[in-house]
């Protein structure tokens, strides 16, 4: 196990830096995610890490050997493709053997060490068996026993569950998250489904154009995002252009119906145009709310009922709340809201800086 320590990284690719002065750590033992986009250099970045790809600039380290010129055979990697990448003319057991063969290890310690992992991954089951005869969901355990099996320092994952169906997805993740808890290797995971990163990661990472944008835990992600960009790529939000202004020594957020919301957080900063992110949970349906909105869709979820809703400040907001059986609101059906304003985050006018950041 290492901790990965990147310092000042730089990928070029085509005289174009598609990475640049990137820096980041990731702890020993965490499952630490790099989430974003498509062509946001998530990809790029695991495989520097993993010696797929040249570095142009910067410092890469497991714990404190420094990998940059060295082999990716020597870097002790497991790695996790999305096609899967098993041999399809072996079998389940030996597959899982494949890389422990290349270590020269003696027969009884290669049997009890493949043995270990196909009973971990729970395909003990199938260990005579052909790819070919296996589920999506049983060929990715067979990889992730395979990547494991080798006692590697560092396990690298791109996109590993992007082939499942949506209920194989859920499961997996589920279990790749025990797994790695179990084996405490650190982790690095590569995908694009912020639901997904949410589900298992110690840490998350959000890239976006090369650059990561802030690194947190899920919750601190979800609940104060850095910029933007992390509000509106990590769940639902909505944005709203609003100003902060200041009456008697007190901060208020005024919407553009004039709707205005104490907001003490701010005192200290001048008045300016920003932008408001309030997620829909936050509007809160309330007889006496101070805003007023007509509902033009609804979608019924089970567990929860979104509804897209006309208000003085917006054309279109997103509102989720809870389903009940005896209220069924419907297009045209007004009803009256109120912000929870200690989970509302307010972004300067660019978007670019959350300002309950700014000192």
């Amino acid at each position: 196990m290492s901790q990965i320590t990147i310092s000042n990284a730089k990928k070029i690719y085509h005289d174009t830096p598609v990475i640049e002065n990137l820096n980041v750590t990731i702890p020993d033992g965490t499952l630490f995610t790099l989430l974003g986009p498509s062509g946001c250099g998530k990809t790029t970045l695991l495989r520097m890490i993993a010696g797929f790809n040249s570095i142009e600039g910067g410092d890469f380290f497991f714990g404190e050997n420094r990998i940059n010129q060295m082999e990716p055979s020597k870097r002790n990697i497991g790695m996790v493709f999305q096609n899967y990448a098993i041999f399809p003319h072996l079998t389940v057991k030996e597959n899982v053997a494949f890389g422990l063969k290349q270590r020269k290890l003696s027969k009884q310690e290669l049997e009890e060490r493949v043995d270990k992992y196909l009973k971990l991954m729970q395909i003990d089951q199938f260990r005579d068996r052909k790819p070919e005869n296996l589920s999506g969901g049983q060929q990715q355990r067979v990889a992730l026993a395979r990547a494991l099996a080798i006692s590697p320092d560092v396990l690298l994952m791109d996109e590993p569950l992007s082939n499942l169906d949506a209920k194989l997805r859920i499961d997996m993740r589920q279990a790749i998250k025990e797994i790695q808890k179990e084996v405490g290797i650190t982790t690095v995971y590569v995908t694009h489904d912020q639901e997904e990163a949410m589900a298992i990661s110690d840490q998350i990472a959000v890239m976006y154009l090369g650059e990561i944008q802030q690194i947190g835990k899920p919750k601190e992600l979800y609940h104060r995002p850095s910029n933007e960009f992390v509000a509106t790529f990590i769940g639902r939000t909505n944005m709203i252009p609003a100003q902060l202004l200041h009456k008697d020594g007190q901060a208020y957020i005024r919407l553009s119906d004039g709707h205005m919301i104490a907001y003490p957080a701010l005192n200290h900063l001048e008045d300016q145009d920003v932008r408001i992110s309030v997620r829909p949970e936050e509007f809160v349906r309330s007889v006496d709310g101070p805003i007023q909105a007509t509902i033009k869709d609804s979608t019924y979820l089970g567990l929860n009922t979104e509804y897209i809703v006309e208000t003085g400040f917006a054309g279109r907001i997103q509102v989720t709340e809870e389903s009940t059986l005896d209220e069924d609101f419907g297009p045209g059906d007004i009803i009256r809201l109120e912000i929870n304003a200690q989970k509302m985050n307010v972004f300067s006018a660019d978007g670019k800086v959350n300002l309950l950041e700014v000192i």
